[in-house]
């Protein structure tokens, strides 16, 4: 690993938690197949017991799927979407960062984005494994099915074509995908109830304007040693 996720691997060792400033990696798996497929160097905001925070920086150095001849998943017909060939590529963040917030053992993370100039757009919840630490960053898989969520409070699911493709498709089965949903339908609760972390201010936060963008290491995909305390 680089120097900047060595931080990351320091901060761990003994069961420490990650200090702010700290980069780390936050990667997912493909569904079914296990490989890291998303690969994002991040600074660690906060850690603590109930919360792990991250900054990923505008114009940081990604890891995403795309398919075999380079084009864009999305542009990929739904019903192939899921079983066309993909590989991966190096890509740079585009647009303003991404804050992400998730809480230990809760299936899903909380994204905020902003426009340029920090005009706050939306929260977006982000269904998925809870995730997995380990000495340079955290492991997660998707779970297709998200959730937008707005300043005045209102809100919508997205995606709700790509988790029914991905359950056609064999990806996801029908005892999953029932708790997916219900994981859905809890976030929804704390969204209904203005809980954490939508209540918690991390719309005004912003990162320290010290903070150097992390950079992506050459073995981003490599299989953990041990997983974190």
């Amino acid at each position: 690993m680089t120097a900047e996720t060595t931080t990351g691997r320091e901060a761990r060792s003994g069961g420490a938690r990650w200090a702010p400033g700290a980069r780390i990696l936050w990667r997912y798996r493909d569904n079914g197949g296990g490989h890291i497929h998303i690969c994002r160097p991040v600074t660690v905001v906060q850690d603590t017991d109930d919360l792990l925070a991250v900054w990923m920086a505008p114009g940081t150095e990604c890891v995403k799927p795309v398919l075999a001849d380079g084009s864009p998943v999305h542009e990929e017909p739904l019903a192939t979407r899921y079983t066309a060939p993909r590989t991966t590529v190096r890509t740079r963040w585009e647009g303003a960062g991404v804050l992400k917030l998730a809480r230990p053992d809760e299936p899903w993370s909380v994204w905020l984005f902003w426009e340029r100039g920090w005009r706050f757009r939306s929260w977006y919840v982000n269904l998925e494994e809870p995730r997995t630490r380990w000495a340079d960053g955290v492991d997660s898989e998707d779970h297709f099915l998200d959730i937008s969520v707005y300043p005045d409070r209102s809100w919508l699911w997205r995606d709700e074509d790509e988790f029914a493709q991905a359950q056609r498709s064999g990806l996801m089965g029908p005892a999953q995908a029932r708790r997916v949903r219900e994981a859905g339908r809890a976030a929804v609760e704390v969204i209904r109830a203005w809980g954490a972390p939508f209540a918690d201010g991390w719309e005004h936060w912003r990162p320290d304007p010290d903070w150097a963008v992390p950079e992506l290491p050459a073995d981003w995909d490599h299989t953990p040693a041990h997983t974190a305390p």
